[in-house]
C-alpha cells in the first residue's frame, strides 16, 4: 500500500491499482496531516490546530473524533488509526517506503549524502528516484487545511533543494546537459532568484554549447538583485559567471557558501544529532539550549552540514546594543540594528531593510548562534521573518529559549560518559601523542560534568599535567582550566569565562538565588530550595530558562558541578542560606529517624537516598552540638543502607571540633561508632557516658550499633517504644536461645511493619524451626528490598550451609556465588 501527498492525495495497492476514495475533505486533510507523521503519534492539540488553525471552533475535540471514526471505517485492511494518551498514530506498514514524502525526504538526504561524500554517481540516481514521486504540487487537494500551506511551503523547499543537489551530480558525471536545461526551466520559473539554481543552469547551459545564453542568465540575475535587493551575486554564482567566461564549467562541492569549518572531528551526540536533524525537518524553528561549554554551536554545525540546499551562518556572539531596525514599520517594536546586520550580512543583503524582500520565496536554513544576550530583539527578529517568508527556516542556538509559539526546543546538558571519555582521549592524543588513556579519565570527566568546551580544556593541559593532578585539582577547576583556543571568543577561552557570560546575564535577584543555590549538593526539591533559599518560584524558573539549573526527570533541582562551583565563590560568608541548609536537612533527617521504623520505610530511604549528598554537607555547617544531633538522627539510615564507610571522614573532623558533654553523651557515642572508631580516648569517654546514663536512650538503634561494632554494654536501658521491645527480644532471644521470643519480636516488627527487624527475627527464628528455608527466603527478601549488602551476604552464606547439611550442594554452591557477587559489587571486603 503506498500514499501519495506530493500531488493529490491518493492510496495506490503493491500493484499500482487505485485504492477507493478515502472520504470528504475534512477526512482526507487528516488523513493527509496523519500521514506527515506516519507512524509516530501526532498530539491531539497539534491535530486541531492543523484542521482548524488558532482558535478551533466550539466542539471541535468531538468533530475530530468523528472524523477518525469516519477515516477508520474508509482506511484498506492492514492500515489503522491507533490512539493513546499521547494523541492519535497512523499505522502503516513501513512508513518510510509507504509514504511517498517520507520516501522522498530519505531519499533526498541520503542523495545529498552522497554528493558531499564525493559519489556523484549514487548521487544523481538517489535523487532521480526522489523527483520522481512527484506527481504534481504537494497536498494539491487538501491546500485549504491550515496545516497544509507550511507543510507544503516545507516540501517545494525540499524540492527545489534535491533539484540543485542533482543537478550537480549529473554535471558531475556528464549527464546530458541539454535534458538537465529542460528540466532546470520549471524550477527557474519558480525560483528566479534563487542563485545556486541559477548557477547550474548557466554551467548547463554552457555544457550544451550556450555559452552566450548562460551569460545572459548572469546579468538577468545580477540585475533583477541590484534592483530588487540591492544584493551582488553571491560567491558562487560569480564563479559560475566566470567558468563561463573561460569556457569551462566546475561543479561546486557544497549547496550554500561554506559554514564556519571545524578543525577536529566530531565525537558522541549521535542521538541528539539524529534528533534534531529530524526536528530542522519537520519544524521552521529550532532552539538547541544548553548551558555554556555543551556544544551547541559544533552540533548546529554539525547537522547543518548534512542538509541539503542553502544553510547560512549568523553568529550573534559580538553583538550588542539596540534601536529600531531602520525602514521598519513599527509593527514588532525595537529590534537590535546589529542583530538585524548580523542577518543580512550572512545573506549578502546590503541593509536590514531588505531582509524580508532577500528572504522572499527563497529556501534557506539560517542557523543564528549565541543568542541568549539579545534574546529579546533576536525573538522579534525571527518571529517576522518566519512570518513574512514561507520558506525559511531557522536553527537557533542560546542558553534561554527565544520563547516564540511554535518554536520547538532540544536541550543540550553532558555528554554520555563514554563519549565524554571518547573526547578527552582523542583532544588529548593531539598535544600527547601516543596517549590512549587512563584509568582516571572517567572521574576526571565526570567531575567536569562531561561539558565538551570543559573536557576539551583538561584535555590540552596535558601538555603539562598528568591526568592523576587533573582529577585530583577540580576543586580548583577554574584557576586549572585557565587556558584555551587563543583564536576563540573570549567567553570559551577558559572555564571561568565560560560561566561568567552566563551571570553576567543574570537579574540581581537572579544571581542572589543562584549563588545561595550553591549550598546544595546533587540538587534538590522546590521546597528545600524555598525553605533554605527563601525563593519563590518566579527566579528559580528564570535560572532554568538560562541554563544555569537544570530539572531532573524527577523533579529535583540541580547546578552543574561547574556552575554550582562559580556561584559558591560568590556566596557571601554567613549568608543565611548556609545555616537554613543545616536547619533544613537536620529537620528531615529527625523527621525520617522514626519513619524507618515503620511501614514507611523504603519511602523514607529513598527519600534520604535522594539527599545523600546533602545531608554529608550538612554536617560540615552549623554548629559541633548540632552536627551530633544530626549524626544521632542519622545513624540508623546508614546502617540500613551499609553508608558508615563514607562518612566516616566528614564524621571524624565533627568528633575534633566538638567538645563532649554528658547532654549529649548517647549522640556522642553514635558519632564515635560512625566514625569507625573502635578503640582510644572517644571511645572510652563515650562508653562512660552511656554507663553514666540513667535515662532510657534517645535513639533504639545505640545499643545495637555499640554491641555489633565494639560489644556488648551491660546496664544500658533501652527505650519503651515497640520497636526497641522488639529489638531487646531478638537479643534475649539470641543469648537465652529461645523460640517464643523469636516468636514474639516477630510479632511485633510485623505489627510495625519494619522490614530489617522482621528480617532479623526471621533469621533467629529460622534456626529453631524445622523447615528453616522458608522463613530465610522470607528474610533474604526483605534484606534485598532494604539493599543491606552485608546482611543479604550474611544470610546467604547461612542459607547454603543449611543447603550442605540437606544434601543440596547445587543449591549451597549457588547461594555463595550469588554471596560472592552481591559482595563484590558493593565493595565489601573479601
Amino acid at each position: 500500500m503506498i500514499f501519495r501527498l506530493l500531488g493529490p492525495l491518493a492510496v495506490t495497492g503493491a500493484d499500482g491499482a487505485p485504492v477507493p476514495a478515502t472520504g470528504g475533505p475534512k477526512v482526507r486533510a487528516l488523513l493527509a496531516r496523519l500521514l506527515l507523521d506516519a507512524g509516530r503519534t501526532v498530539p491531539v492539540e497539534r491535530l486541531l490546530d492543523g484542521l482548524y488553525g488558532d482558535e478551533p471552533p466550539a466542539g471541535a475535540q468531538g468533530a475530530l473524533q468523528a472524523q477518525v471514526s469516519r477515516l477508520r471505517r474508509a482506511l484498506p485492511p492492514g492500515v489503522a488509526v491507533e490512539f493513546s494518551a499521547a494523541g492519535y498514530r497512523l499505522a502503516v506498514g513501513d512508513p518510510a517506503t509507504d509514504v511517498d514524502v517520507l520516501r522522498f525526504e530519505a531519499l533526498a538526504r541520503e542523495g545529498a549524502r552522497a554528493g558531499a561524500a564525493g559519489d556523484p554517481g549514487r548521487a544523481a540516481g538517489l535523487l532521480r528516484e526522489a523527483l520522481g514521486l512527484w506527481r504534481g504540487p504537494a497536498l494539491a487537494d487538501v491546500r485549504d487545511a491550515p496545516f497544509a500551506a507550511g507543510q507544503a511551503a516545507r516540501l517545494d523547499a525540499l524540492r527545489l533543494d534535491a533539484v540543485e543537489e542533482w543537478a550537480a551530480a549529473e554535471l558531475a558525471v556528464g549527464g546530458d546537459p541539454a535534458a538537465l536545461v529542460r528540466e532546470l526551466e520549471r524550477s527557474v520559473r519558480e525560483q528566479p532568484l534563487r542563485e545556486r539554481l541559477r548557477g547550474l543552469q548557466m554551467r548547463a547551459l554552457a555544457e550544451a554549447g550556450r555559452q552566450a545564453e548562460a551569460l545572459a542568465v548572469y546579468e538577468e540575475v545580477r540585475t533583477a538583485l541590484a534592483e530588487e535587493l540591492g544584493a551582488d551575486p553571491s560567491p558562487e554564482l560569480s564563479a559560475a559567471h566566470l567558468e563561463v567566461l573561460r569556457g569551462g564549467t566546475t561543479v561546486p562541492d557544497r549547496a550554500c557558501p561554506p559554514l564556519p569549518a571545524p578543525l577536529t572531528v566530531f565525537v558522541g551526540r549521535e542521538r541528539e544529532r539524529e534528533r534534531l536533524a529530524a526536528l530542522v525537518t519537520a519544524a521552521r524553528l529550532v532552539t538547541l539550549v544548553g548551558p555554556g561549554g555543551a556544544g551547541k554551536t559544533r552540533l548546529a554545525l554539525e547537522v547543518g552540514a548534512g542538509l541539503p540546499g542553502e544553510v547560512r551562518f549568523v553568529d550573534l556572539g559580538a553583538v550588542g546594543g539596540a534601536g529600531p531596525v531602520p525602514g521598519g514599520d513599527g509593527r514588532t517594536g525595537p529590534v537590535s540594528v546589529e542583530v538585524a546586520e548580523a542577518f543580512a550580512a550572512a545573506l549578502g543583503v546590503r541593509g536590514a531593510a531588505r531582509l524580508e524582500t532577500a528572504l522572499a520565496g527563497r529556501p534557506v536554513l539560517l542557523i543564528v548562534d549565541n543568542c541568549e544576550h539579545v534574546v529579546a530583539e533576536t525573538a522579534l527578529l525571527v518571529r517576522r521573518l518566519l512570518a513574512a517568508c514561507p520558506g525559511l527556516r531557522m536553527l537557533t542556538t542560546s542558553r534561554e529559549a527565544l520563547g516564540i509559539t511554535g518554536e520547538s526546543l532540544l536541550p543540550l546538558g553532558a555528554l554520555a560518559p563514554d563519549a565524554a571519555e571518547d573526547l578527552f582521549v582523542r583532544r588529548a592524543a593531539a598535544v600527547r601523542p601516543g596517549f590512549t588513556g587512563h584509568a582516571r579519565v572517567a572521574e576526571l570527566c565526570a567531575g567536569l560534568d562531561g561539558l565538551p568546551l570543559a573536557v576539551e580544556l583538561a584535555a590540552a593541559r596535558l601538555r603539562t599535567l598528568s591526568v592523576e593532578e587533573l582529577a585530583d585539582g577540580l576543586g580548583e577547576r577554574f584557576e586549572l582550566l585557565s587556558r584555551g583556543d587563543r583564536t576563540a571568543p573570549e567567553r570559551h577561552r577558559t572555564l571561568r569565562a565560560v560561566v561568567e557570560w552566563s551571570w553576567s546575564l543574570l537579574e540581581p535577584d537572579e544571581r542572589e538565588l543562584a549563588a545561595r543555590l550553591s549550598v546544595f549538593r546533587g540538587g534538590a526539591t522546590a521546597e528545600a530550595v524555598a525553605r533554605v533559599c527563601g525563593a519563590g518560584p518566579g527566579p528559580l524558573a528564570s535560572l532554568v530558562e538560562k541554563s544555569l539549573v537544570e530539572v531532573r526527570d524527577d523533579g529535583r533541582y540541580r547546578m552543574l558541578e561547574t556552575i554550582r562551583a562559580y556561584a559558591a565563590e560568590r556566596l557571601p560568608d554567613g549568608d543565611p542560606a548556609i545555616a537554613a541548609h543545616h536547619a533544613y536537612y537536620r529537620e528531615l533527617a529527625e523527621a525520617a529517624d522514626p519513619e524507618l521504623r515503620g511501614p514507611d520505610q523504603l519511602e523514607w530511604l529513598a527519600r534520604l537516598d535522594a539527599e545523600d549528598a546533602n545531608l554529608r554537607a550538612a554536617l560540615r555547617r552549623g554548629t559541633p552540638e548540632d552536627g551530633l544531633r544530626l549524626v544521632a538522627a542519622l545513624s540508623p539510615y546508614w546502617w540500613l543502607r551499609g553508608l558508615r564507610g563514607r562518612v566516616a571522614a566528614p564524621v571524624a573532623e565533627l568528633l575534633d571540633r566538638v567538645e563532649p558533654t554528658a547532654e549529649l553523651g548517647e549522640e556522642y557515642a553514635l558519632c564515635v561508632l560512625a566514625a569507625g572508631l573502635r578503640e582510644g580516648e572517644h571511645v572510652d569517654r563515650a562508653r562512660e557516658f552511656l554507663v553514666a546514663r540513667t535515662a532510657p536512650l534517645g535513639q533504639p538503634y545505640t545499643a545495637f550499633l555499640w554491641s555489633t561494632s565494639i560489644g556488648p554494654l551491660e546496664g544500658l536501658r533501652m527505650g519503651d517504644d515497640p520497636w526497641a521491645r522488639a529489638l531487646g527480644q531478638v537479643g534475649h532471644a539470641h543469648l537465652t536461645s529461645s523460640k517464643a521470643l523469636f516468636v514474639e519480636a516477630l510479632a511485633g516488627f510485623r505489627a510495625l511493619g519494619e522490614r530489617w527487624g522482621t528480617a532479623t527475627a526471621l533469621e533467629g527464628l529460622a534456626a529453631h524451626t524445622a523447615e528453616p528455608l522458608p522463613l530465610l527466603a522470607e528474610a533474604l527478601e526483605l534484606f534485598e528490598s532494604l539493599g543491606v549488602a552485608e546482611d543479604v551476604v550474611d544470610l546467604l552464606h547461612r542459607r547454603a550451609a543449611v543447603h550442605e547439611a540437606a544434601g543440596d550442594a547445587a543449591s549451597a554452591a549457588a547461594d555463595r556465588a550469588r554471596a560472592a557477587t552481591t559482595s563484590r559489587r558493593a565493595g565489601l571486603p573479601g
